[in-house]
């Protein structure tokens, strides 16, 4: 097996002080400091759930709490206008070093170290606290790989290689830098509007309460949340291949801030994901596209000089820190190259010692589901991983079936949002071309991909 599969890892964490982090204890710490919750309908729907389409409250974890158990005190505050049975909430990407800031000795419950990343702490780390029927949209991020602990309660990930991409029906539009959405809702797929989605390999896992996800660099990813209250941290882990990514990235921004800022703004397309702080001018995304092509030559040479320093001396190499989102914001970006091998996802040295250790009962491998069982069954990992292996000793994973909570955003308290013609089809439509069309075309990540290569070829010239 090899770490380029997603794979859940058990009993690696058992001393973190970071697994009595649920939320009772963490609004505790908090001691009434507000945080943003992003709120959807628990109501099925074909679109997906993207941030555009929700409502936003800031609100206490002991709010949040009384909320999710139904409190009458939640008449008059934040929540009050959301029925906890029709609604869900989710405090999602919440930067521990950002929120804890007052309280650094916190960082240090999580030991990231534990799995090869010297000095890796809660301050490159993201929390996630949601209830039942949270969740992420699909989408796949443009950078790094991904460890993800689970704390209090369960979550259900759909995960899909990158070969998976053009049956996914990949946009830009909410556009965020660093993730790819898909236009299908995973959850409930409109096979009408795209047939191609049958043709995708899912691997579902639940991920329970001390257990650590891998997800590897590229892979699609769809979270629900599966259980009341639930508890995630997490932390993207940076590649050597992020520096293209990054001229890729950068491209992508010119290309639709020029176009949709071109556009009519009467005709009411929320196209900028709220994690975008706002459309940035041409000439500043040409300085960032700049700055990208720079540094993708400045970690060339380094690792070319760091190659040939290597093979001299046998010099250790160590992991660089970043994070997923906004960073040029928060000031993340890497000052230096993230010297990792892209197969495991590791440093080099830790690569080479992982590679002498058989893959055994602590290391679970997320394998394919059948089709018709990959929308509704996911694989539930024991928490000692003992069950799992039992099952798994007949040559197949067990099951764990439970009904999905299908959703659908809102931007009011009671109205559902944008509901698509379940029984339009693309060659049934007449409808002219839209910018969105012509942006899914120009800004593919095949095509991406291919003007970043030349662009790069260009320069090296």
């Amino acid at each position: 097996m090899s770490l380029q599969q997603p794979a859940v890892f058990c009993n690696m964490v058992g001393d973190w002080p970071a697994l009595r982090w649920n939320a009772k204890y963490l609004s505790a710490v908090l001691d009434g400091k507000t945080i943003q919750f992003r709120l959807g309908l628990k109501t099925v729907d074909l679109v997906p759930q993207f941030e555009t389409r929700c409502n936003y409250v800031k609100a206490t974890l002991e709010e949040f709490l009384a909320w999710s158990c139904g409190q009458p005190s939640c008449l008059s505050g934040p929540f009050s206008c959301y029925e906890y049975s029709k609604y869900w909430a989710y405090a999602d990407y919440k930067y521990i070093a950002r929120i804890f800031e007052d309280k650094p000795e916190i960082f240090q419950d999580i030991r990231w170290s534990d799995f090869g990343f010297p000095g890796r702490s809660g301050k490159e780390s993201t929390l996630w606290i949601g209830s039942e029927g949270a969740n992420t949209p699909c989408h796949l991020d443009s950078y790094g790989c991904n460890l993800v602990l689970q704390v209090q309660g369960r979550k259900r990930w759909h995960l899909f290689p990158p070969g998976d991409t053009s049956f996914l029906y990949p946009t830009r539009i909410p556009y965020e830098e660093s993730s790819i959405f898909s236009k299908v809702n995973v959850a409930n797929p409109d096979l009408k509007r795209f047939p191609e989605f049958r043709n995708t390999t899912a691997h579902v896992v639940t991920l329970s309460p001390g257990q650590v996800l891998l997800v590897p660099r590229h892979w699609w990813h769809y979270v629900e949340s599966i259980d009341p209250i639930t508890v995630s941290i997490n932390s993207w882990i940076e590649l050597d291949a992020d520096h293209e990514a990054r001229v890729e990235e950068a491209i992508t921004r010119m290309l639709v801030c020029a176009i949709k800022s071109a556009e009519n703004p009467g005709a009411g397309d929320v196209w900028l994901n709220p994690t975008e702080v706002e459309a940035t001018s041409h000439e500043i995304n040409l300085q960032y596209l700049n700055k990208a092509v720079s540094a993708y030559f400045k970690c060339q040479k380094a690792s070319v000089s760091e190659q040939v320093c290597s093979s001299s001396t046998g010099a250790g190499q160590r992991t660089s820190a970043s994070h997923k989102r906004k960073k040029r914001e928060v000031g993340c970006e890497p000052e230096g190259c993230g010297l990792l091998t892209h197969e495991f996802g590791f440093s080099s040295f830790t690569a080479e010692k992982l590679q002498k250790i058989p893959f055994g009962p602590h290391l679970i491998q997320v394998l394919p589901q059948p089709q018709e069982t990959s929308s509704m069954g996911a694989v539930a990992v024991g928490s000692d991983s003992r069950d799992l292996l039992h099952e798994n000793e007949g040559g197949h994973f067990g099951k764990l079936h439970c009904t999905r909570k299908q959703l659908v955003m809102s931007n009011d308290c009671e109205t559902p949002a944008h509901q698509m013609d379940s029984d339009s089809s693309p060659n049934a439509s007449q409808t002219a071309l839209s910018t969105n069309d012509l942006l899914d075309c120009l800004v593919n990540p095949h095509v991406i991909n291919l003007v970043a290569r030349l662009l790069l070829e260009r320069t090296r010239v």
